[in-house]
């Protein structure tokens, strides 16, 4: 196993983690729930702890990607920009998230000021998590850029057709 193994199997945890701490957050205020809301607390520490990893991976991942054929070094340097963006926002979640935790856990009422800014910060965090994801999706999934959109066949939106049409060709 290489690196861009261990950054193709984390990389989905910080991405998904933080949303679904969004998720939990927007649960707990809704249902008024302090234990929700604390779990939501406990998911973006686990998205940040596990971005951790993904970042310090994501080198090596682009050592081996950079010798694979038809990769292009632009959609690496955009997926590293965003990256580095990410893991500082993350990481300033994971520790407002011990923050908030912390003064919550003492009843303090300073928590729900805490809590409001921990929601903000995770929503920019699940913006710019998205992105890392679409930028690091381009580089190997090219069905998800706009040039192969652009390029699409004409074959009624099917960028098959003419697979399609060589099929009946053929018979």
């Amino acid at each position: 196993m290489n690196q861009a193994h261990i950054h193709l199997l984390l990389t989905h945890l910080p991405i998904v983690g933080s949303l679904l701490g969004v998720l939990a957050l927007m649960a707990g205020y809704a249902f008024r729930s302090e234990p929700v809301k604390r779990t939501a607390l406990g998911l973006f520490l686990f998205a940040a702890l596990a971005a951790i990893p993904t970042f310090l991976s994501g080198e090596g991942a682009e050592e081996v990607a950079e010798n694979v054929p038809g990769v292009q070094e632009g959609l690496i340097g955009d997926h590293e920009q965003m990256a580095s963006i990410f893991i500082w926002l993350i990481s300033g979640l994971g520790l407002l998230s011990l923050a908030t935790l912390t003064v919550s856990l003492k009843d303090n009422p300073l928590s729900k000021s805490l809590y409001a800014i921990t929601f903000v910060v995770s929503l920019v965090a699940v913006g710019v998590a998205t992105q890392v994801g679409a930028t690091g999706g381009k580089i190997r999934h090219t069905e998800i850029s706009e040039t192969t959109a652009k390029a699409d066949t004409g074959h009624g939106g099917n960028m098959y057709g003419s697979e399609r049409e060589e099929e009946k060709d053929r018979d």
